[in-house]
C-alpha cells in the first residue's frame, strides 16, 4: 500500500511537471515572497535545489496571509506538520511524529531562535511564549538530525527572528478583534541606525474569552533584538524574549458531553471535580536571552559562539494537583566553519563544533483545593545535562552533485533529589548511553531545473523532565531513549522563473522504545516506551503563480498551492498490560491531511487569501477502539492596504474561520481517563483590525 501510494503521488507529480515545464511564461518574482529562493538549513543559507533533504521555508508574507495572532495556519500547511489547539494558548506541535507523547507542547523536534536553542536543556519546548510579530520566518528540516542538533526524530525547526538580517525600518501598530473576546495589539519598531548597526523591538499583547468554558487566555510579548557589526569581520547580535502567558486549561469531554454540548468544561465525575472548580489553569513566566558572536578570519575560515539562558516560572493547577516549577537554563553553541567556494568545478564547507546545556528544574505539588494550595506532597529537584559534538563534511561537484555527510555524538543524563514530606529523602542518577548519529546526504542536479535526493541518518530522543517526573509525582528510571534510523529520498522541481515549484518527498523511519503518554486511575499521566514503531510517509507539495499581471484592471495575480500528508504509521511490536496491540495504527496520527492555498491580488491594492485544510481521522487510543471524526476547514481573509499619506500607510483586514461552521476536536486528550477524549474547536468566527505603518 506505502509503495503504491508513493508511486501514484510521483506519477500525478511527474504529469504536472512535464506539463507546466513545456509552458513558457513572463519572469517574476513575487512567487518569492511566499516561496523564498535559499533556505537556512544548517549553517549558511542555500538555495531550496541544493538541499538534500526535505525543508521548507514559511514567510513573513506567507504568515499573515491568515490570522495573525497565531502560527497555526501557516504551520499546518506544511506536509509533515501538525500543530494543534486545544484550547487558546495551548499548543502542541508533532514534525514528522506523533502528538502521542506530548501533553501539551512539543517533543521529538529540536526548536531554535536564530543560533539560540528554544529547546531546553530536558527536550521541552515552549512554543507557545512565542508571537508572530516576532519572527521575520521559519525554516524547517524534516527527518531526524542529531548529527547536528542533537537529540530529535522529528527534525529541527529554526524561528529567525525580526530584525536580524533584515536591513528594512519598520514602524507599525495593529489593533484586531474578533469573536470570543479576541483581541490582539502588536507594535513593530525595527531600525537601521546605520550600515553598522540595527535593532527590532516587538510587542503584543493577546487576549481571549475562548469557545468553551473557562478557556480565558491572556500573554503579554517583548522581544528585543540588536546586530552589530563592529568592523568588516566581526558581528554581535543580541536576543531578549519575554513572555508572561497564562490560560485555563477546561479538560476533555467524553463523546456523549462532546454530543450534548461540546462547550462545556470538563464537568465532575466521580471523585473528581470539575476544571473550573479547579481553577484548572496554566501560567507561565518565561525571560530568555542570547548573544551571538561571529568573527570571519577571512573568506574561508569563520568562527562562530552564542551563549544564553532562560528563567521559567511555571504554575499548574490542575484536577488532581497543584504543581509549581522553578526552571533554569544555561548553554552554549559554538562552531568553526571553513570553506572554498572559488572553484567552479569543486566547492566544499566543512564544520566542527559543539552544544551543551544544563537544566536546573525544582518542582513542588501541593494539594489544589478548588483552586488554592493545600498541603505539600512532593518537592523534587532535578538536573539535566546534555551535551554533544559535531563535525560536517560538504562538497558540491560540477554544480551537478551535492554530497554531505556530518556525524554527532551525544551525552544526557539526568540526577534527582527526592525531598517527599513524611518520607526519607533519596536521589540518584539516570544516564542515557552515549550515542553516535550520523548523517548521509545526496542531491543531483538531473537537470537545471530538477534535483533528485537521498539520506539515511539516525534519530535519538531522550526523555524529558515531563516525561521522567510526569505529573504522577513519581521518577520514572527504567524509560529509555527513543532511537531508529530514517530513510528518505525526494525530488525538487523549479522552473526558471519559479513560478512553478513542485516537491516530493518518502521516508520509512523504524523507531525503537518510542515513549507513549497513559494515565492512571487518578488522572494523572506516566509514559512507557511501546517497543517498535514502523512510521512511513509521503509528502507533496505544488505551488504554482497561475497569473502575474501587475497592468490588470482586476485580478492582478493568484497563486495556488495543494500540500499532501500521507502518514502510515503503526504499532509494530507493542505489549501494554498483557495485552497485544501490534498492528494497531500509531495513537494521534491522521493517515492524510490535505491542505490547499489560494492567493489573490486584486486592483487597489486589494488582497483575499483562503485556505482549506482536510484532516482524516485520528486514533484516539493505542487500542483504535475511539477515533476522532475527519474534518473540512475552510479559512478567509481580504484585506486592503493603501497610503494616507506620504510617509504614512493603512492596512485592513477581515478574516473568517471555520466558514463551514465544522465541528471536529483540534488537540485531543490521549489515552484518556474516563474516556475525556474531545477538545472541541471554535465554530464559525470572525475577526478584523487595522494596521498603521508609521
Amino acid at each position: 500500500m506505502y509503495l503504491k501510494n508513493v508511486c501514484l503521488v510521483g506519477l500525478a507529480l511527474s504529469l504536472t511537471i512535464s506539463t507546466t515545464s513545456a509552458q513558457t511564461t513572463p519572469a517574476d518574482s513575487s512567487i518569492n515572497a511566499i516561496a523564498p529562493v535559499e533556505i537556512k538549513a544548517y549553517f549558511n543559507a542555500q538555495a531550496m535545489l541544493d538541499l538534500t533533504t526535505s525543508g521548507k521555508v514559511i514567510s513573513n508574507k506567507f504568515m499573515n496571509s491568515q490570522a495573525p495572532s497565531s502560527f497555526l495556519s501557516s504551520i499546518n500547511s506544511t506536509p509533515g506538520l501538525r500543530m494543534e489547539e486545544r484550547s487558546p494558548g495551548s499548543y502542541r506541535l508533532a514534525l514528522r511524529g506523533s502528538m502521542i507523547r506530548s501533553p501539551f507542547g512539543v517533543r521529538n523536534t529540536k526548536v531554535y531562535l536564530d543560533e539560540i536553542p528554544l529547546t531546553d536543556a530536558s527536550g521541552n519546548t515552549y512554543l507557545n511564549l512565542l508571537d508572530p510579530v516576532g519572527i521575520n520566518s521559519i525554516h524547517i528540516i524534516k527527518g531526524p538530525d542529531g548529527s547536528l542538533y542533537g537529540p530529535n526524530s522529528g527534525g529541527v525547526i529554526r524561528f529567525m527572528p525580526s530584525g536580524f538580517g533584515n536591513n528594512e525600518n519598520e514602524k507599525s501598530v495593529m489593533l484586531s478583534g474578533g469573536s470570543y473576546g479576541l483581541f490582539h495589539e502588536q507594535v513593530k519598531f525595527q531600525h537601521q541606525v546605520n550600515d553598522a548597526y540595527k535593532f527590532s523591538f516587538d510587542q503584543a499583547y493577546l487576549r481571549s474569552d475562548g469557545y468553551r468554558q473557562h478557556t480565558g487566555m491572556d500573554k503579554l510579548f517583548l522581544q528585543t533584538t540588536h546586530e552589530w557589526d563592529y568592523n568588516p569581520k566581526g558581528t554581535l547580535k543580541f536576543l531578549a524574549l519575554y513572555s508572561d502567558l497564562g490560560y485555563k486549561t477546561p479538560g476533555g469531554l467524553t463523546q456523549q458531553q462532546y454530543d450534548e454540548d461540546p462547550r462545556q468544561s470538563r464537568p465532575a465525575g466521580g471523585p473528581f471535580p470539575s476544571a473550573q472548580d479547579q481553577k484548572a489553569a496554566i501560567y507561565n513566566k518565561t525571560i530568555l536571552g542570547g548573544i551571538t558572536h561571529a568573527y570571519k578570519f577571512s573568506d574561508q575560515l569563520e568562527h562562530v559562539i552564542t551563549v544564553f539562558g532562560t528563567h521559567t516560572d511555571l504554575e499548574n493547577p490542575f484536577i488532581t494537583n497543584y504543581e509549581l516549577r522553578n526552571e533554569k537554563n544555561v548553554g552554549f553553541r559554538t562552531y568553526l566553519s571553513f570553506q572554498d567556494q572559488h572553484n567552479s568545478m569543486l566547492q566544499w564547507e566543512m564544520q566542527l563544533g559543539v552544544e551543551g546545556q544544563k537544566g536546573w528544574y525544582h518542582i513542588k505539588n501541593h494539594e489544589n483545593n478548588l483552586g488554592e494550595r493545600g498541603t505539600l506532597t512532593d518537592d523534587d529537584k532535578l538536573e539535566n545535562g546534555q551535551h554533544f559534538y559535531f563535525y560536517r563534511a560538504k562538497a558540491r561537484l560540477y554544480d551537478k552533485l551535492t554530497a554531505e555527510a556530518s556525524i554527532g555524538l551525544n551525552f544526557n543524563g539526568i540526577d534527582f533529589e527526592r525531598n517527599t514530606p513524611g518520607e526519607t529523602a533519596s536521589e540518584g542518577h539516570i544516564d542515557f548511553a552515549k550515542s553516535w548519529l550520523p548523517r548521509l546526504g545526496l542531491s543531483y542536479m538531473a537537470t537545471k531545473n530538477l534535483a533528485v535526493r537521498g539520506s539515511v541518518s539516525k534519530g535519538y530522543s531522550t526523555p524529558t523532565i515531563a516525561e521522567v517526573r510526569s505529573s504522577n509525582n513519581e521518577i520514572n528510571s527504567d524509560l529509555q531513549a527513543e532511537s531508529g534510523t530514517n530513510y528518505e529520498i525526494g525530488m525538487r522541481f523549479e522552473t526558471n522563473d519559479r513560478r512553478f515549484i513542485a516537491d516530493l518527498s518518502g521516508y520509512s523511519y523504524q523507531m525503537k522504545n518510542g515513549i507513549v503518554r497513559h494515565l492512571n486511575e487518578a488522572g494523572n499521566e506516566y509514559f512507557v516506551n511501546a517497543g517498535e514503531m514502523d512510521q512511513k510517509g509521503i509528502e507533496a507539495s505544488l505551488l504554482s503563480q497561475i497569473i502575474s499581471n501587475p497592468e490588470a484592471q482586476i485580478l492582478k495575480g493568484l497563486i495556488f498551492s495543494t500540500n499532501l500528508t500521507y502518514q502510515d504509521y503503526i504499532f509494530q511490536d507493542y505489549v501494554l498490560n498483557e495485552v497485544d496491540l501490534s498492528g494497531n495504527s500509531i495513537t494521534s496520527v491522521p493517515e492524510w491531511i490535505w491542505v490547499n492555498t489560494l492567493s489573490l491580488a486584486f486592483a487597489k491594492q486589494y488582497e483575499l487569501n483562503v485556505l482549506h485544510n482536510f484532516t482524516s481521522s485520528i486514533p484516539l487510543n493505542d487500542a483504535n477502539t475511539v477515533y476522532a471524526d475527519k474534518y473540512h476547514l475552510l479559512q478567509a481573509k481580504a484585506s486592503w492596504t493603501g497610503k494616507i499619506s506620504n510617509r504614512h500607510a493603512l492596512h485592513l483586514f477581515f478574516g473568517v474561520d471555520n466558514i463551514l461552521d465544522s465541528k471536529y476536536s483540534l488537540g485531543n486528550d490521549i489515552n484518556a481517563m474516563g474516556n475525556r477524549y474531545f477538545n472541541v474547536a471554535p465554530g464559525r468566527n470572525f475577526y478584523t483590525g487595522v494596521k498603521f505603518m508609521l
